[in-house]
């Protein structure tokens, strides 16, 4: 058996060194990475509109995207499957 033929196929199977989840965990992984982007960019542009450029904006900021975060996270995982199907009743997935 050759090694060659293996390596490929191994390295598309890690990132970063690290194995990937199988693919079930993507309901949970694409919602996490949604939210974090999401609530980072959506608190940021908050934060600034309230305190522009204020020596306190990052320490705002990052308080403004925890608290955003910790509730985009679950309600993502809650209204994705209801979104899902609103985008199936306007999208031909055909």
């Amino acid at each position: 058996m050759s090694t060659s033929h293996s390596l490929p196929n191994a390295k598309s199977r890690t990132f970063l060194g690290t194995p990937k989840l199988p693919a079930k965990y993507a309901t949970v992984v694409m919602p996490f990475f949604l939210s974090v982007l999401m609530s980072c960019i959506v608190s940021g542009i908050s934060t600034f509109n309230g305190v522009g450029a204020s020596a306190q904006f990052i320490e705002l900021w990052l308080s403004a995207w925890l608290i955003s975060w910790v509730v985009a996270f679950p309600t993502l995982l809650m209204v994705l499957p209801l979104v899902r199907k609103l985008t199936a009743a306007f999208v031909d997935l055909r």
